[in-house]
């Protein structure tokens, strides 16, 4: 949309698209160098996908390693992400994952100063060095101390508002045209709009443009991220880059949310909590704080494939046999009709799946969770019956069906032997999810969104996952850094801004 008017009012400095992780992170950074900020959010409230994150930091040269004397650099974090993007085959941006590796511990000590505590630093293959750090007691501690300082920085925060338009004065981005209350809005920026909009995992249009039908059928972790920054910017020249990266888009099997949160997991994340809480792993012993933390834990994972391979079967509601494939357990479950079903296995593999290895679940850096975790931390997808009839009757599948998909497994599956031995069980309902796409507009290396004939979009800028340019982020820990990076430089950037309305 072009705006006509000579000289258009600039209500703000900045105007941000999304509060999420990214976006409160530009905001802020802005804000704290004296610019006027507004962030427009189409969520009811504030957090987006980091909100719903373990909170995996990953990072080299932090506090943390070094009171762990492990020795690592910048430059060892570069080449390691080689391995960790091995399987991609995808070309990575190796400007922006150079931008990653070397602001990432100082954006780590910036998010510790905001009041946030991490434990770490935690070991993951393929990394040559223990690298990640996990925000106690989750991303919510990450939202927290973000929305908190914005308040404080005067950054304000305008949620419930959809992002409908660009603005333009002489061929330059000049604000956003917004919906919100069914109204129609314009918000002005002085400097500059930073796209923080998230992914389109939300969209199933979008998804169907990239991906097979296993991942078009599954379902959003995050529904509201519907790609609107990334379409509105499409149709002023930029490119969805990385899109199809092929190697990280398989449907990812997850417990459905819980409804009832317990008053565990209410608890305002202050760093007083965040403290009793690694005090308390630290020293107490663990059948008294293991079940602090798997009810935190339980309500974000899914079951490891490892269930599958000892035995268990997957039943969709109506009652039929679902194969798995162990590469990948979710994508038949999503290409099934209701993409829905239970995990259904005996005593047998009840008794193996309580101790270390046989894990139902793991929270990298954080904990196992085993079958009487669940049972304990989440009693709304944990079935246990005397018989598969009984079985069938609180899971609200036909009996009949029931045994004869049982049956069906058992004869495909000789080698695990037969689920036969009562009491049985039921876990789910699962679901086939998408947790994040990775296609983000194309950007340069001042996370200015590249339009048409390959030239910045004068005082556009896009960072997190709407900004993602094309690098590589496999592994845990690399989106939340990217997100925490990409939004405080993206701001740093603006603020050098020479052309002001």
């Amino acid at each position: 949309m072009n705006y006509s008017e000579k000289n258009p009012p600039a209500d703000f400095d900045v105007v941000v698209v999304g509060a999420g992780g990214s976006g409160l992170a530009s905001a802020l950074e802005a804000a704290q160098n004296g610019l006027r900020v507004l962030i427009v959010e189409k969520a009811p409230q504030p957090g987006g996908a980091t909100a719903w994150s373990v909170g995996a930091f990953t990072t080299s040269s932090s506090p943390h390693q070094k009171k762990a004397g492990v020795v690592d650099s910048r430059d060892q974090h570069f080449i390691d992400m080689d391995l960790v993007n091995a399987n991609a085959k995808r070309a990575d941006n190796m400007q922006l994952r150079r931008l990653l590796v070397d602001k990432a511990p100082e954006t780590l000590q910036w998010l510790m100063d905001l009041g946030v505590e991490f434990m770490g630093p935690h070991a993951e293959s393929p990394h040559t060095q223990p690298r990640m750090h996990n925000a106690v007691p989750g991303g919510v501690a990450l939202v927290y101390y973000l929305v908190k300082h914005c308040k404080k920085a005067g950054v304000q925060i305008a949620c419930n508002t959809k992002l409908q338009d660009l603005l333009f004065k002489d061929g330059k981005v000049c604000g956003v045209q917004v919906l919100n209350n069914e109204k129609i809005q314009n918000f002005y920026a002085k400097r500059a709009v930073i796209l923080a909009s998230g992914d389109f995992s939300g969209s199933r249009s979008m998804r169907e443009r990239f991906f097979d039908p296993a991942v078009v059928n599954a379902a959003p972790v995050v529904s509201i991220n519907t790609g609107d920054g990334l379409l509105v910017a499409e149709k002023y020249g930029a490119q969805i880059i990385n899109g199809d990266y092929a190697a990280f888009y398989i449907p990812r099997m997850r417990f459905v949310p819980q409804e009832n949160v317990g008053w565990i997991a209410r608890l305002p994340p202050t760093k007083t909590i965040a403290q009793l809480m690694q005090w308390a792993m630290k020293y107490l012993p663990p059948a008294i704080i293991r079940p602090f933390m798997m009810k935190m834990v339980t309500t974000v994972l899914g079951p490891e494939p490892a269930l599958f391979k000892a035995g268990a079967a997957l039943i969709n509601v109506a009652g039929g046999l679902i194969d798995v494939d162990f590469k990948s357990p979710a994508r038949k479950l999503a290409l099934d009709h209701h993409n829905k079903g239970y995990i259904v296995f005996d005593q047998k593999l009840a008794q193996q799946f309580q101790t270390w290895p046989h894990f139902i679940s793991t929270a990298p850096g954080i904990a196992y969770a085993y079958l009487k975790d669940y049972e304990h931390s989440r009693p709304d997808i944990f079935h246990r019956a005397d018989t598969i009839n009984q079985l069938a009757q609180t899971i609200q599948i036909d009996c009949t069906q029931l045994h004869n998909a049982l049956q069906q497994h058992n004869q495909k599956n000789p080698a695990c032997g037969p689920i036969e031995q009562g009491p049985f069980y039921a876990l789910g309902p699962v679901r086939g999810y998408i947790t994040i796409t990775e296609g983000g507009l194309d950007v340069n290396e001042q996370l200015q969104v590249i339009g048409k004939n390959q030239q910045p979009i004068p005082h556009l800028y896009a960072c997190g996952s709407a900004g993602q340019g094309g690098v590589l982020l496999d592994g845990h820990g690399h989106h939340l850094s990217w997100a925490f990076v990409s939004g405080r430089h993206a701001a740093q950037q603006v603020l050098q801004e020479t052309s002001i309305y």
